[in-house]
């Protein structure tokens, strides 16, 4: 069994049985008590597991949906940069583009102040305040609506009817999760202006890191017949590239 093979049977299992102790798991899987460490290490940071004491549990969705904008922001953070800079390279000169709330579209912001005759609309207060303090003449625009302290951005009927007035070249969106014959998912209901912003532009780009991959949240926001680019890490597995592909994807991998 490969060591992908094996760590996504760990999540399985933990799945199923609930918090297990680190020798329990290693009985089961017929490995080292390092090795499960290591594995359990490794799962922590792609946001799969979480570790306790002598062991571990899976990662649920309402532990996610507890972080804050400031705490997402710093998980996987040096893959989020990267993703980021990715993404900005294919903004162009002249461009009106979108990006939506999330702390990977919020890396984008420092590599677009070169730009020239940029338009750029957002239902998220970090990315205003960042864009706003760039040295730039990048034309800045906001929805208004209901504002969510948690995520630090703008959501309701207001925010989607702003979004539906204009017609934009590119959407770049992040994802909760990542189901790669659904699209992308979201275990949060105030999804409707995300939905908005994708009708609204021309191009879907979807940044997101690779552990967002296999996490089937509730609610699809963008469907994967609408995404056109994904730009994402290099630990995507080559069965998801290839769906991805399958579908007429972009994969962009950093």
């Amino acid at each position: 069994m490969s060591v992908e093979a094996r760590r996504e049977s760990l999540v399985q299992y933990l799945r199923e049985h609930g918090r297990t102790s680190v020798n329990a798991l290693a009985d089961h899987f017929n490995i080292t008590g390092a090795t499960v460490r290591s594995d359990l290490r490794y799962l922590e940071q792609s946001q799969r597991v979480i570790r306790r004491y002598g062991g571990a549990e899976v990662f649920t969705n309402a532990q996610l949906e507890d972080h804050t904008m400031d705490e997402k922001t710093n998980l996987n953070l040096s893959i989020k940069q990267r993703i980021g800079a990715l993404a900005a390279s294919l903004v162009q000169d002249g461009e009106s583009i979108i990006l939506d709330s999330g702390s990977t579209t919020l890396q984008m912001v420092p590599w677009l102040a070169g730009r020239v005759a940029l338009k750029l609309m957002t239902n998220s207060l970090h990315i205003m305040n960042e864009a706003a303090a760039l040295d730039s003449n990048i034309t800045l625009l906001m929805p208004g609506g209901t504002y969510r302290r948690h995520s630090a951005s703008f959501h309701g009927s207001q925010a989607e009817q702003a979004f539906q007035v204009f017609s934009f070249d590119k959407l770049f969106i992040g994802a909760d999760g990542f189901d790669v014959t659904q699209g992308t998912t979201t275990f949060n209901e105030a999804y409707a202006v995300s939905r908005a912003m994708c009708s609204s532009a021309r191009q879907v780009v979807v940044v997101t890191d690779s552990s967002k991959f296999g996490r089937r949240t509730p609610n699809v926001v963008v469907p994967i017949d609408k995404i056109d680019i994904v730009i994402t890490d290099a630990g995507l597995s080559t069965e998801d590239k290839a769906a991805l592909e399958q579908h007429g994807i972009q994969v962009m991998l950093v």
